[in-house]
């Protein structure tokens, strides 16, 4: 499965790769692409992982999932 994000707060590639890592090191996601001129995180992940893990991750470090 593929999930895109809209992230708030981030404002520099360090932000950018937080947020990153802390999807990546979700147990199920596969992969995480996070586009800071986007503002947007998409990620690839099996069926058992929720939307709401994700978002507890990204939050978890600091930004705003909107």
């Amino acid at each position: 499965m593929k999930t895109t994000l809209n992230v708030a707060g981030m404002s520099c590639e360090h932000c950018a790769a937080h947020v990153t890592n802390a999807l990546k090191a979700l147990s199920g996601v596969r992969s995480a692409e996070v586009s800071l001129a986007k503002k947007t995180a998409l990620v690839e992940h099996e069926e058992g992982v929720s939307i709401d893990a994700l978002k507890a991750a990204v939050t978890e470090e600091g930004y705003e999932v909107v």
